[in-house]
């Protein structure tokens, strides 16, 4: 059993089905998850991770226009 992160609902998962980085979508509110502990279970929303990524990606992005701002 766990709950969602989003809705606090309760999620009757079998948790020895699930491994970590495995995908979940909560029945309730429908937000998706990812395992992120299996024992014990732990879920985080997958917006949460995909949003820090983009920022990763955006920052990137803005280091190189500077570089080859520079380098002009």
């Amino acid at each position: 059993m766990a709950h969602c992160p989003e809705c606090e609902a309760l999620m009757e998962i079998e948790e020895d089905e699930l491994e970590e980085g495995q995908e979940v979508i909560c029945p309730e509110c429908g937000v998706e998850l990812e395992v992120i502990n299996a024992n014990p279970l732990e879920l985080r929303l997958m917006e949460e991770e995909e949003e820090e990524e983009e920022l990763e990606e955006d920052e990137d992005l803005l280091d190189e226009d500077e570089e080859e701002e520079d380098g002009e």
